[in-house]
């Protein structure tokens, strides 16, 4: 099932996407989703950020190839950190390169959506809290990020976490197809058959750190490839079985 956040008019609801129709449903869409009669094809209505996370925890290094990129040390524990929820735009918002950055960066990612309180959770427990998997590009300043010798500015801007276009509620991550294509062109390709922590092991560990909430979204790392981004480039995150998103790039 292919959960949205859609505006129409001014108002925002939740919806069902099925065959190019938007089904508006009522409720709590981590608790229990109650379809209208409402709907409205997808064109009529503009796509939002299919979640409005209280925290996006991200992931560095956590793909095999990526760490050979860097020429890095893959670290015992996943390295986690965090993306303000005032950085997230949706599908077709724009990635806006801030003034004092100089090489702002793509990275997709398969993003998963936590759908109930989870704190201390076992691995094997963690597929029954996950509400659904995404795509994210965490943007990143790669320039502040080498200048600051730590990631909360160079990853941090507003507009620099595209989440969407929909939560896939139903899916399973393993040997999936991860890519970013930069005006048509493929520079991220890559399998989650490369991810060197997983979604159970990521989840369970983050959980051990802090409480996650419904809607928090973790990102679960990227391939290698990671590459700049100029004004008027179009940017896709493209996640086998789950979609396409799709943003361009301006200048502040």
């Amino acid at each position: 099932m292919k959960i949205v956040r859609a505006a129409l008019k001014g108002k925002i609801f939740i919806g069902v996407l099925r065959d190019g129709t938007v089904q508006c449903v009522e409720g709590d869409p981590f608790d229990a989703l109650n379809e209208t009669d409402k709907t409205y094809p997808v064109e009529a209505v503009r796509l939002l950020a299919p979640v409005k996370p209280q925290k996006i925890v991200a992931v560095g290094l956590n793909y095999r190839s990526h760490a050979d990129e860097l020429s890095m040390e893959v670290k015992k524990d996943p390295i986690i950190f965090l993306k303000p929820q005032s950085a997230v735009i949706g599908p077709l918002d724009e990635i806006v390169i801030p003034e004092m950055s100089e090489r702002v960066d793509y990275e997709a990612e398969l993003g998963v959506v936590i759908g109930k309180t989870c704190r201390n959770v076992a691995p094997e427990a963690v597929p029954g809290y996950i509400f659904g998997y995404t795509c994210v590009n965490d943007v990143t300043a790669r320039d502040l990020q080498k200048t600051d010798g730590q990631w909360t500015r160079a990853k941090g801007f507003d507009t620099f976490c595209p989440i969407g276009p929909w939560v896939e509620t139903d899916y399973d991550w393993k040997g999936k197809r991860v890519q970013a294509v930069l005006n048509g062109e493929v520079k991220q390709d890559a399998a989650t058959d490369d991810l060197i922590n997983g979604v159970e092991r990521l989840v369970s560990f983050i959980s051990r750190v802090m409480t996650l909430c419904p809607g928090d979204v973790i990102a679960t790392g990227t391939p290698k490839g990671i590459g700049p981004m100029q004004p008027g480039d179009t940017i896709e995150i493209v996640v086998e079985g789950i979609g396409t998103l799709k943003n361009t790039v301006k200048t502040a």
